[in-house]
């Protein structure tokens, strides 16, 4: 982790020569590649979209979206470090990405060597949700169940080592609950499965969820955002059960290749910053339950040291493996 810190300091070095330079851009090809690590619908895609649409509406860039599902983001983050690093192939990423590194030490990339950060593009709030016909009706009737149960409470994850699994894990560390995992492959089948009742509950994004929720077919318990929000302002946060610690926002970031030219990254962090400005795309994202982001490649680089310190003792107290 010394090793991955210096790095990242090396990261910041250069975000901070992109701020501080002459101002002086050169702008990033007209025909940009958006690789998303995620299927579509998640968060991810939903931003790698809002780009897409608003650099058309600008007509400064000719935008594709990809998506490169599985091995929970790998798959992607691997295909952008073979890219051309000109700015024209970008990677979408989200918590998972400073996950992956806690989890599995055998990455074939180096997370903070082989990409540039471009910007931070938004936080996500996660919530803890139970099926609708479950007995357990507010976030004290779980903490208790699990406190309690004999046997353990299971709990959905769209996969081991994701920031859900983690989220549930760190919950269950700060709470003393008996809790067991059931991983599954994605997002979506986690989800349908705890609204069906065939497992008891789970954490996931709030714009993931938040469908169900309204159609009456999962209830949400409580938030782990600093504040509740204002979708549920009903829904506690964990701070306010007495949690002060189950504290976890997903985050999504822009990326390009190592060796993109710096002038390149300034140009194209100044693009996104235009488009996270807006009212209509702050708006359009809030009802996503997204906040948009924003900032210099160094906040981004910072969000990412941040996540690379906090999650290597929650994965060791685990245990947790990569797959």
């Amino acid at each position: 982790m010394k090793v991955q810190e210096s790095l990242i300091r090396l990261f910041l070095t250069l975000a901070s020569t992109v701020i501080l330079g002459t101002g002086v851009t050169q702008a990033a090809p007209a025909n940009l590649s958006l690789i998303v690590s995620a299927s579509p619908g998640t968060g991810l895609d939903i931003l790698a979209r809002t780009l897409s649409q608003q650099f058309s509406i600008k007509g400064n860039y000719t935008t594709v979206v990809e998506n490169k599902a599985g091995a929970s983001g790998n798959i992607a983050a691997e295909q952008v470090t073979r890219a051309k690093p000109d700015g024209s192939t970008l990677l979408v990423v989200g918590t998972t990405f400073a996950t992956n590194a806690a989890v599995n030490p055998n990455l074939p990339f180096d997370t903070v060597k082989d990409f540039v950060p471009v910007a931070l593009l938004g936080t996500g709030t996660l919530c803890l949700v139970v099926p609708s016909n479950s007995n357990v009706n507010s976030l004290a009737d779980f903490l208790q169940m699990a406190k309690t149960s004999t046997q353990g409470v299971n709990y959905a994850s769209p996969g081991n080592g994701t920031p859900q699994h983690l989220a549930m894990e760190l919950l269950k560390y700060e709470a003393n609950l008996n809790l067991f995992h059931v991983p599954f492959k994605g997002s979506a089948g986690a989800v349908n499965d705890v609204a069906a009742g065939h497992v008891s509950a789970m954490i996931a994004p709030v714009h993931t969820v938040m469908p169900l929720v309204k159609a009456g077919k999962l209830k949400m318990l409580g938030v782990l955002s600093a504040e509740r929000i204002s979708q549920m302002p009903q829904v506690p946060t964990f701070k306010e059960t007495g949690l002060p610690k189950v504290q976890v926002d997903i985050w999504y970031g822009l990326m390009a290749p190592k060796g993109t030219p710096l002038q390149v990254v300034q140009s194209l962090n100044q693009e996104v910053n235009a488009v996270l400005k807006s009212a209509d795309v702050v708006a359009n994202l809030a009802k996503q339950g997204i906040d948009a982001g924003g900032g210099t490649p160094q906040h981004m680089s910072e969000t990412l040291l941040a996540e690379l310190k906090r999650w290597p003792p929650v994965v060791k107290a685990a245990q947790i493996k990569a797959d």
